[in-house]
C-alpha cells in the first residue's frame, strides 16, 4: 500500500476549483480511512481525538462545498442519513443458520466426535469465539466498497440496515488495501452488532433523564438502534461489531477459517483478536470455555456462551448442514446463572391493556453483579403450574442472562407458613372486575377508564403506529396527566394551545405544532384506530385483520364472540376479548367522545374505494 499522509495540511477555505478539492478530498479520505484503521482495528491511533476531528471537519466542509464529489464510501457517510419510510428486504447469498446450543462438556464431546468419525481424523482443530448477545448482520462488499448490509431475518432473507450500518466506526466502507492480502471482487462477511455494558448503562440514564422507556438489556439496545428508520438516531448510539466469519470470497483459496479471520483484519474489519482462540483438540476447547466463562463478567460487552467451529474449510464442506444449522459449528452455553432467595410477597402490576401481571418481591439477591428483588410470575397457570407460594424460598436465574424468572420453589425449605396465591377478582388499582380466562393464563382489568391504564395507554394511543401523534412522548404524557389535562384518550382532542404554555417547557412553537400534530391525527385508518384503542391481544396484524373484515367501524362493534371466531387467525380468547371491549358501556362512549371530536376513519381494506366510515350518532352507540 502506498504510504499515506496522515495529517494533510488542507485549508477548504482557499480551495476554488473542483480538481483542486477532488485532490484535497482524496487526501483526506485516506487519511480518514487510515487512522480508522488505526484505532478500530489495531487499537494503535497515531493522532489525537482533536487531530481526528479536524480532518472530518475539513472533509465535511469540502463536501459540502463540492456535493457533486460526495461518494457512498466517504467516511463523512458514517455519521447518518435520510430517514427511510421502510426497510427493503435482502437475500442472504448464503443462508444465515442458526447454530445447535448444548449446554454441557458430553455434548460437546458428542460433537467432537461425530466430526472426527465423518472426517475420519484424530483430532480436530476448532476455532473458539464467545458467543456475542447482540444483533447478527451480515455484509457484502463489491470490489472493496460496501454494498449492502442486512440483518439474519429469517435465515433466508434479511431487512436491509445499509445506512445505519454505515454509522458504526468499525465499519468500512472501503475495504483496506495490502500487497498481501488482495481485495477480492466479492466479499460476504458476517458479524454481530453489540453494545458495551457501559455504554448501555450511559444511554438508559440519559433516556430515564429524557423521560423516555428505557432498554430492557445491551441487546435490545442493540436491535432497537439498528432498525431505526432514520439513520441519524442509530448513529448517535454506541453500536460497535465484531466479524466472526467470511460466507463468501470471491477468488480467495483460504484453507482454514482461522486463515480466513486474520484476512478480515488485514482488510480493515475488526475481528476479537483477544477474545478469539484457536483449539487443538476438543478437550482445549473446552477449557477455553471454562476460562471464559470465569471472566466473563469482566468483559466490556455481554457474552452468554463459546461458539466452535471446525478451522479446516474443507472439513467443513464434507460435514454439510442440518435443515437449520451447520453441522460443523456449536454454541456451547454457559450454565445459567441462579441463587436461591425468599419470595416476600406477590404483587399484581396493572399494564397498559388491563393485564394483570404477578410480581414476586423477592429479599434482594446479586445475580451477575445484577440485584435481583423482583421477577415476573407471568400468570396464575405459571404460579400453579411451579407451585410457588408467598414465603417461598425458590431458585432464580438471570433468564439470557438478562431477565429474571424463578425457576422454582425449595419445597424442603417450606415450614407451612406458606401462602398459595390467587389473582384477585378485582383490580387492585380502581376496584373493576377482573376477567381471568379458562386457562388462566390471561388477567385483565375491564374498566377501560382505570388510572392505572391511562399513561401507558396514552403513551400507545399517540406513538407512532398508532395515532402518530409526535411530541407527546412519555414525559409531556405524564406533564398533561398530572396538570389534569388528560383525563383520557379523547382529551387530546379538546387540548388548546394556551393549556399547553401554560405547562412549563411549552413555547409558542413547540405548543402550535403540538396541536397541528394532534389536528392532523384526525384522519386515521380503521386499523391503526384499531391499535390505538389498546384494545386486550389485539396487536398491529390483529388490528389489519379486523380492518380487512369489516368495511366500518360499527359493524365491528357489532360483532359477537362467535362470529369473530370465525374470522381466520382469530381465536376464542381474542374473540371474547374484542366483543367484551366493545359491549363495554365506558368503551362506547369513549369512542362515541372521540368520533365528535371530529375523528375521520378510512379504510383502504374496504371493497370499495376509501371514503369516510359513518360517523356513529348517539343512538347507535347506546
Amino acid at each position: 500500500m502506498a504510504q499515506v499522509e496522515t495529517k494533510p495540511d488542507v485549508k477548504p477555505e482557499t480551495i476554488k476549483s473542483k480538481e483542486e478539492a477532488e485532490a484535497a478530498i482524496q487526501r483526506l479520505r485516506q487519511a480518514i480511512r487510515f487512522h480508522n484503521y488505526q484505532y478500530y482495528v489495531e487499537d494503535n491511533p497515531v493522532i489525537s481525538d482533536a487531530e481526528y476531528d479536524a480532518l472530518m471537519r475539513d472533509l465535511i466542509a469540502l463536501e459540502e462545498k463540492f456535493p457533486e464529489l460526495k461518494s457512498a464510501d466517504s467516511p463523512t457517510q458514517q455519521v447518518g442519513g435520510a430517514p427511510r419510510l421502510e426497510f427493503g428486504a435482502v437475500e442472504h447469498p448464503v443462508p444465515m443458520l442458526s447454530l445447535k446450543a448444548v449446554d454441557n462438556a458430553e455434548e460437546v464431546c458428542k460433537f467432537d466426535e461425530n466430526c472426527r468419525r465423518a472426517l475420519g481424523r484424530a483430532q480436530l482443530e476448532y476455532i473458539c469465539e464467545p458467543k456475542y448477545d447482540g444483533v447478527a448482520v451480515e455484509l457484502i462488499y463489491e470490489n472493496g466498497r460496501l454494498k449492502v448490509a442486512a440483518t439474519r431475518g429469517d435465515g433466508l432473507t434479511g431487512e436491509d440496515v445499509t445506512p445505519n450500518v454505515k454509522t458504526i466506526k468499525e465499519v468500512r466502507l472501503l475495504l483496506h488495501e495490502t500487497e498481501e492480502q488482495p481485495i477480492p471482487d466479492r466479499l460476504v462477511v458476517r458479524g454481530e452488532v453489540y453494545m458495551k455494558k457501559d455504554e448501555f448503562e450511559k444511554l438508559n440514564r440519559r433516556r430515564a433523564d429524557a423521560g423516555e422507556s428505557q432498554f430492557a438489556n445491551p441487546r435490545n439496545a442493540a436491535a432497537g438502534s439498528l432498525r431505526q428508520l432514520d439513520p441519524n438516531i442509530t448513529a448517535k448510539r454506541p453500536l460497535h461489531i465484531f466479524f466472526y466469519e467470511v460466507a463468501e470470497c470471491a477468488g480467495c483459496n483460504f484453507k482454514t477459517g482461522w486463515e480466513a479471520l486474520q484476512a478480515l483484519r488485514k482488510w480493515g474489519l475488526l475481528v476479537n483478536q483477544d477474545k478469539n482462540h484457536l483449539a487443538e483438540g476438543v478437550e482445549n476447547a473446552i477449557r477455553y470455555h471454562d476460562e471464559l466463562e470465569r471472566e466473563r463478567d469482566d468483559l466490556p460487552y455481554e457474552i452468554d456462551g463459546v461458539v466452535l467451529k471446525l478451522n479446516d474449510l474443507e472439513g467443513r464442506q464434507k460435514m454439510g448442514f442440518r435443515a437449520n444449522a451447520p453441522r460443523w459449528a456449536l454454541a456451547y452455553k454457559f450454565a445459567p446463572r441462579q441463587k436461591t432467595t425468599r419470595v416476600r410477597d406477590i404483587k399484581v402490576q396493572v399494564g397498559r391493556t388491563g393485564k394483570l401481571t404477578p410480581i414476586a418481591i423477592l429479599d434482594p439477591i446479586q445475580i451477575g453483579g445484577v440485584t435481583i428483588s423482583r421477577a415476573s410470575l407471568h400468570n396464575q397457570n405459571e404460579i400453579d403450574r411451579k407451585d410457588i407460594r408467598i414465603g417461598d424460598t425458590v431458585l432464580v436465574e438471570r433468564a439470557g442472562d438478562v431477565i429474571p424468572q424463578v425457576v422454582k420453589p425449595i419445597e424442603e425449605a417450606r415450614d407451612g407458613s406458606e401462602k398459595k396465591f390467587k389473582m384477585p377478582e378485582k383490580c387492585p388499582v380502581c376496584g373493576g372486575t377482573v376477567f381471568l380466562t379458562e386457562d388462566k393464563k390471561q388477567a385483565y382489568c375491564v374498566n377501560f377508564s382505570c388510572p392505572a391504564q391511562l399513561r401507558e395507554k396514552v403513551i400507545h394511543f399517540t406513538s407512532r403506529k398508532a395515532m402518530d401523534i409526535e411530541g407527546i412522548g412519555q414525559k409531556r404524557t405524564v406533564q398533561l396527566i398530572e396538570a389534569g389535562l388528560i383525563k383520557d384518550l379523547a382529551s387530546h382532542y379538546a387540548l388548546k394551545k394556551d393549556d399547553l404554555l401554560s405547562l412549563e417547557g411549552f413555547a409558542e412553537k413547540s405548543a402550535e405544532k403540538i396541536i397541528a400534530e394532534i389536528e392532523s391525527s384526525k384522519k386515521q385508518t380503521l386499523a391503526r384506530f384499531l391499535y390505538a384503542l389498546g384494545i386486550p391481544l389485539v396487536g398491529e396484524s390483529t388490528a389489519r385483520l379486523l380492518a380487512k373484515q369489516y368495511k366500518t367501524l360499527e359493524d365491528l362493534m357489532k360483532a359477537s364472540p362467535k362470529e369473530l371466531r370465525e374470522i381466520e387467525g382469530i381465536g376464542p380468547e381474542m374473540a371474547e376479548s374484542i366483543a367484551r371491549f366493545f359491549s363495554d358501556e365506558n368503551n362506547r362512549k369513549m369512542i362515541k367522545k372521540l368520533l365528535d371530536h371530529g375523528l375521520q376513519l378510512t379504510n383502504p381494506y374496504a371493497k370499495a374505494k376509501d371514503r369516510p366510515l359513518e360517523r356513529l350518532t348517539e343512538e347507535k352507540i347506546t
